[in-house]
């Protein structure tokens, strides 16, 4: 069964172990026979391999077009202990991902690290969360700035600008549930 391919204007593939891209207008290409195909979005680069999931799927796109995967085994099984080590809930994902590659499904199994690396950053977005530190997309790991509940810290300002400070009593608030 061939495949069908639509590539946008300066859009790549990779097909085998060949990069393709497409020059100034769309092009719609026919592929017949078994061959790894990559479409530029699921393409992960060195530098843009930068945590231990986005590793591990650019090991696997190394071993789906490659001629030889079994000469990056070694690396992805270096990369799944690392991860495992450091977040044991990762291991449903890698045990699934395991799977396809031990089938012959590399495709899938990369398919299968997209989730974990959606994983990896909702942890990471949690442990940001859960130590107060700002996540802007830079992962810089600087607290982020305190933020006041009012003008005045421990009070509020009234229209005149007089500070009231409220006192704390040990009643329950109204609404409250005992």
């Amino acid at each position: 069964m061939a495949l069908k391919i639509e590539l946008k204007p300066n859009e790549r593939v990779i097909i085998g172990d060949c990069v393709i891209t497409n020059v100034d207008q769309r092009a719609r290409l026919l592929i017949e026979g078994k061959v790894p195909i990559l479409r530029e979005k699921d393409i992960m680069s060195l530098s843009r391999a930068n945590s231990p999931a986005k590793r591990i799927y650019l090991a696997i796109q190394l071993m789906y077009t490659a001629k030889r995967p079994e000469d990056h085994h070694a690396l992805y099984f270096r990369l799944v202990r690392d991860i495992i080590r450091a977040a044991p809930s990762t291991r449903p994902f890698i045990d699934r991902i395991n799977n396809r590659i031990l089938t012959g499904e590399l495709y899938k199994a990369l398919k299968e690290t997209r989730k974990l690396i959606d994983y990896e950053k909702g942890l990471l977005d949690n442990a940001l969360c859960q130590q107060g530190l700002r996540t802007n997309g830079q992962g810089d790991g600087v607290a982020a700035p305190a933020r006041s509940k009012s003008p005045v810290e421990g009070g509020r300002e009234t229209a005149g600008g007089a500070r009231v400070v409220a006192r704390k009593t040990n009643r329950p608030q109204r609404g409250a549930h005992l």
